[in-house]
């Protein structure tokens, strides 16, 4: 199991260099280029991948096959799943008994949750209302709360438990036990383990296929893989595969499944209708995890031992880039393509009562707040003032025309405000409520958020010196 196989190569070292010499060299590997940093945005697909020993989190556009950026994650990453309903990324932390939740707009941490020991596994269910965390290091199963990225439920399952995955339906979570060569099945709206499934020796990934029908097990310690029939939860086949296999992964329509056999170095094509394996790729050292991209077009293998990603043509199954440049690569999950860009705006408006005796007036200051998640670039605001009002002093990019005031804003960058002002006169007929409305009419990329495009002030005159605004 991963714990037995990590553990020594934290405390000696050893391990920990060879996988640093492997991947010194692999920036030039067939000829794929790793860019350092993240100073590049991607283009398609985000492949994230959990570096256990680099402590980190590579982000990878899978259009170019080329690493774009890094974000600092917990202590030892191992397990990673994104949440495509809210755009998050949860990676577990194997030596601090963590789960870092990654901002998948920004790349950035937005919380670290506490959780069992040695969590390993993870999955998030359709919804993206929960995360499920297998907790390797003992007997239980932590359930997050996606809304408050808290723990909600400690789940008892077997010894060991690796791998997770749930049914597309989200009903159902199975958990791999490695230590007990079984499966737990968990009732995700009950949170209680409805049946125990016997498997191979050292269970380790798991998957449940698009249809929900089956679930594929990898059997690290067998060599082998378990089908388990969902409506029964019973074995209803095993595959032999090659040697230590220890991911598994279904493709979109589920009539293929890919097996990381870590120790023949080779990702195993099974057809699901015969339960047969139909093709061998051979990949990097010690592929452990494997993933099939959005597009269905390729599958992706993490090879721990190189500190390399095989990127395998799912028509061809030849491997048509080996992607360098992670540290002890490990979990592997993709978001969708990047999202259009877009950036709300939250339209905010004050008034100030400047009266006497010669120029009373009101001081109207109409602003423009970026809520994000990318810049503005360009923007425009409106106000609507009462019937035989005019608007005067206006600030550098505002316009008037009759009772409607129009400010053109530049650049705003996410999470600050630009300002406009202008001055309505009060005069001895301004009696009883003045209220003057600003919104949202233009703005650049697509504004989200529509609900917060307009807002209004009114003020109350009693006489030309008496005026008061909230």
């Amino acid at each position: 199991m991963l714990r037995a196989l990590f553990r020594p190569a934290r405390s000696a070292g050893s391990s920990r260099r060879m996988v640093s010499l492997a991947v010194g060299g692999t920036l030039a590997l067939t000829g794929v280029a790793v860019l350092p940093g993240s100073a590049q945005a991607a283009t398609g697909t985000t492949a994230y991948v959990a570096n256990f020993y680099g402590d980190s989190l590579s982000v990878v556009d899978t259009s170019t096959n080329t690493v774009t950026g890094s974000i600092a994650v917990g202590n030892s990453p191992v397990g990673v799943a994104v949440s495509r309903a809210d755009a998050h990324a949860y990676v577990t932390n194997f030596d601090e008994g963590t789960v870092s939740v990654v901002d998948t707009d920004h790349d950035t941490v937005g919380a670290t949750v506490a959780v069992g020991s040695n969590p390993l596994g993870v999955a998030v269910t359709p919804s993206g209302a929960s995360a499920y965390v297998a907790n390797s290091g003992g007997t239980t199963v932590s359930v997050i709360d996606t809304a408050t990225d808290a723990v909600s439920s400690t789940i008892t399952v077997g010894n060991g438990p690796n791998g997770v995955a749930i049914t597309p339906s989200g009903a159902t979570a199975y958990v791999a036990n490695s230590d007990s060569a079984s499966v737990s099945v968990i009732d995700t709206a009950t949170d209680t383990v409805t049946a125990t499934v016997p498997v191979g020796s050292s269970p380790a990934g798991v998957a449940v296929s698009p249809s929900g029908s089956v679930v594929y097990v990898a059997n690290s310690g067998a060599n082998t893989v378990s089908v388990i029939d969902t409506a029964t939860d019973t074995v209803s086949s095993t595959i032999a595969v090659g040697t230590a296999p220890n991911g598994v992964a279904f493709d979109a329509s589920g009539t293929r499944a890919y097996v990381a056999d870590r120790g023949s170095d080779d990702v195993k094509v099974i057809d699901t209708a015969s339960a047969a394996v139909t093709a061998t790729v051979p990949v990097g050292d010690g592929p452990v995890r494997v993933a099939v991209a959005p597009s269905g077009t390729a599958v992706y293998a993490t090879n721990v031992n190189d500190g390399t990603v095989s990127a395998i043509d799912t028509g061809t199954h030849q491997v048509t880039a080996t992607v360098g440049g992670f540290d002890g690569p490990y979990g592997i999950a993709f978001a969708g393509a990047p999202s259009p860009a877009r950036a709300d705006i939250a339209v905010r408006l004050t008034a100030q009562p400047h009266l006497n005796i010669l120029v009373p007036y009101l001081s109207y200051t109409l602003t423009a707040h970026n809520t994000g998640p990318q810049a503005v670039s360009s923007a425009t605001l409106t106000a609507k003032l009462p019937a035989g009002t005019k608007a005067t002093n206006l600030a550098s990019g505002c316009t008037a025309s009759g009772t409607t005031v129009t400010c053109a804003y530049g650049a705003i960058a996410d999470g600050t405000s630009v300002n406009k002002t202008f001055r309505v006169p009060v005069s001895l007929l301004t009696l009883g409520p003045v209220k003057v409305t600003g919104q949202r009419t233009a703005s650049a990329p697509s504004d989200p958020g529509p609900a917060n495009d307009t807002a209004s002030v009114t003020c109350h005159a009693v006489s030309v010196v008496l005026v008061t605004c909230p």
